[in-house]
């Protein structure tokens, strides 16, 4: 008999079974809920703190420059702190009798505003007999058929205990901000000297460098031609607030100074700020009308001429992007909020523009046809 062998197929061993890994699109939604709920939450202490961040990169330049000139750090940090900390009390102090003074009249400007702007009704008649028309078929005649019903007017609180039981709150919030900047002043350049000892190729260290200092000198930059553009700013609005015979032109123009670092609302809110004044201040609304349209028409000025011509165009931003983080920072943070969401965008671009992995993100952001840091081609060898 032969001895003939049966070859026999191994047995098949079942696959692995591979885990469902949640789409993309639903972690990268989750990550951002959970960041903006984590930004609202600890709102007290990362205001103060991204504040100061932004303050520490924008005099960094400043502080090396006198340390050229044979200063230390720790003197460069006192001197531009107690800077910022004089500009501070000289300006409170300087505001602190006109905006006592809007304060005690507080009461009478409700009714101010509205016997002006019952003015302005009488001189559009035709929209006015259109709206007694409807609140008459609105009402029904509700007085001729509830003669017993008292009507009860309930005035609100005027919100001036919330505004000083809130100032302890924000001085706090401005000491801790002027501290942490000390500190990170005075520590020189520790932190990138730390940078560049915690990674591990040098080819990461030079990009990093590359990229702190990118990011100090854009936003140094951007700052410093805002800061000149509002200056400007307001002194226009002054000026023009006293050819117009506001009161306190000088407020104003400080108000107008303040207000341009916050894009698009910073506008509106000193048209209309401008537009209630003098609505209280002058005997017509149509002079009230006009100031606030010179107003407006001076903002406009700068955001569609001025800021676009000096404002470098590799730091130019989607109007889209920056109107949004504006509002949401507003939401988040208040004032403060708005007073940094520019700053943020000019950062997060600079950063996109050196990380090649982050270059989409980085031209979402800019403006159409702005230039990217990382699109500039080097020149070529000879």
């Amino acid at each position: 008999m032969s001895n003939t062998t049966v070859e026999t197929e191994p047995p098949i061993s079942p696959e692995p079974s591979q885990p469902v890994l949640a789409p993309r699109w639903a972690v990268i939604g989750i990550f951002l809920m959970l960041l903006v709920a984590g930004l609202a939450y600890a709102r007290a202490f990362l205001m103060p703190v991204v504040l100061g961040l932004l303050l520490h990169l924008v005099f960094t330049p400043v502080r090396r420059r006198l340390e050229r000139w044979g200063i230390g750090s720790g003197i460069s940090a006192t001197l531009i702190v107690g800077t910022l900390l004089s500009l501070l009390v000289v300006g409170s102090l300087g505001l602190s009798g006109p905006v006592s003074k809007w304060i005690d009249r507080a009461p009478m400007i409700g009714y101010e505003v509205s016997r002006k702007i019952d003015q302005l009704r009488v001189a559009t008649e035709d929209v006015q007999r259109a709206a007694e028309e409807v609140d008459d078929i609105a009402d029904g005649n509700e007085e001729e058929t509830e003669p017993g019903v008292q009507r009860v007017q309930v005035e609100e609180n005027s919100g001036l205990i919330d505004y000083v039981t809130g100032l302890p709150w924000l001085a706090g919030q401005i000491v801790f901000t002027l501290v942490l900047l000390f500190f990170l002043l005075s520590s020189g350049d520790m932190f990138y000297e730390k940078l560049v000892h915690v990674i591990p190729t040098f080819r990461d260290k030079r990009r990093a460098i590359r990229i702190a200092y990118s990011i100090e000198r854009e936003l140094s930059r951007y700052l410093f031609t805002i800061t000149l553009i509002n200056a400007g700013l307001g002194i226009a609005i002054g000026l023009v607030m006293w050819g117009l015979g506001m009161p306190n032109p000088v407020l104003f123009g400080i108000l107008g100074f303040l207000l341009n670092y916050m894009p698009y609302l910073g506008a509106l809110t000193g048209v209309g700020i401008a537009t209630v004044v003098a609505l209280i201040t002058f005997d017509t609304a149509q002079q009230a009308l006009i100031v606030g349209a010179v107003y407006f028409a001076l903002t406009s000025i700068e955001g569609q001429l001025v800021t676009p011509y000096f404002v470098s165009r590799n730091l130019s931003l989607n109007t889209v992007v920056v109107f949004l983080s504006v509002t949401l920072f507003a939401w988040l943070w208040s004032v403060v909020g708005m007073l940094v969401a520019m700053p943020l965008l000019v950062t997060l671009r600079t950063f996109c523009a050196h990380v090649p992995a982050l270059s989409g993100l980085g031209h979402f952001v800019s403006a159409r046809g702005a230039e990217s840091l990382s699109d500039r081609k080097p020149p070529a060898k000879t």
